[in-house]
């Protein structure tokens, strides 16, 4: 083949190429036009600002499409059906409390790339941290002082074992960041061990010193103790993963695998008493993978898998009653007390 004729067919294939491009991308823009606008039957949301010092009212991100989807939303408790307030930043998952809250934003491009942000209780920005992998779980403590973030370093789930998370947590009042929960001294069984396996995730957060969280090692899975101060985690029992504190700190929630269980979200869920380590399986049977939150001091709320992504559904913490839908087109709730 002659030079001209190679230049011909080079000048052909990049003028198919282009043409593709522009044809995927209007392709592209027409299903986001879709995905934007607002389906009949579905939540009300309206644009306004949020605050984060408002007690009495549930914070979420809005899952509902429309030109507010991912956006942070609030209702009053007891009128979770009803019109949704929306604004602030647009945060991949999410979590407040006392004012402070932890945003993990997603950077869009060739490779993803994600950041933790601090705000304040009008959602400004006060800090912000480089995620080092892809978002999972975040909480801040009762008082707002403290923060604490899971990432993925390698994997995407929690579903099988060949995942690895770094667990961080930040003083947002000295802006002391603890880079890795894999740095403090752990304390299993009564003993002091190390393991090159070791892996933490799902803080939660008693008060400004002790927290709960999950520590993986030796293809076991662990409910800790631990002290910010000191550095420290012991084990308490094992296969609880996620745990949630409950408002008075007497009892954790959390998601507990069910042996034998194949599936992508082999867990239920179950509540652990502190004071007497009794665990009592709640009425909520479907699988799960989430990190519930404490609507109030008997009763877990919860994201169930759904058509807009995901539902808040809520479930006794004792075992009795049964579930029941909170809202639809919700995920990542904070109850502002």
């Amino acid at each position: 083949m002659s030079t001209a004729a190679r230049i011909r067919v080079l000048i052909v294939a990049l003028v198919a190429l282009a043409v593709l491009a522009v044809a995927y991308t209007v392709y592209a823009a027409s299903r986001t036009d879709v995905r934007d606008e607002p389906r009949p039957g579905g939540p009300v949301v309206r644009e306004g600002g949020l605050t984060l010092d408002a007690p009495g009212r549930l914070l979420f991100r809005n899952m509902a499409w429309g030109p507010l989807r991912d956006r942070l939303a609030s209702v009053p408790l007891g009128a979770s059906r009803g019109v949704r307030t929306a604004g602030g930043p647009t945060c991949y998952t999410f979590h407040a409390a006392g004012g402070t809250g932890v945003c993990v934003q997603a950077d869009r491009g060739l490779v993803n790339r994600f950041s933790v942000v601090i705000v304040d209780s009008r959602l400004r920005e006060l800090r912000r941290y480089p995620a080092g992998g892809g978002p999972s779980r975040t909480r801040v403590s009762p008082s707002g002082r403290m923060a604490a973030w899971t990432v993925f370093v390698s994997g995407d789930s929690y579903a099988g074992t060949n995942f690895s998370t770094r667990t961080s947590i930040l003083d947002s009042r000295t802006w002391t960041l603890h880079e890795s929960l894999e740095d403090y001294t752990v304390i299993k069984d009564g003993r002091r061990y190390r393991s090159v396996d070791v892996n933490f995730w799902g803080v939660t957060f008693a008060d400004d010193d002790l927290f709960y969280a999950t520590m993986a090692t030796r293809g076991k899975t662990y409910l800790v103790r631990g002290s910010v101060s000191s550095r420290t985690v012991w084990t308490l029992t094992d296969n609880a993963e996620c745990p949630s504190v409950s408002p008075d700190g007497t009892r954790v929630a959390f998601k507990h695998r069910v042996q034998g269980d194949a599936s992508s979200l082999p867990w239920r869920l179950h509540v652990l008493d502190l004071r007497t380590m009794k665990e009592t399986a709640t009425a909520e049977t479907r699988p799960l993978d989430t990190q519930v939150a404490w609507l109030d001091g008997d009763t877990l709320l919860y994201e169930v898998p759904a058509e807009y992504e995901a539902d808040l559904w809520e479930v006794p913490a004792d075992g009795s009653g049964s579930p029941a839908l909170v809202m639809r087109a919700a995920t990542n709730p904070a109850v502002l007390r």
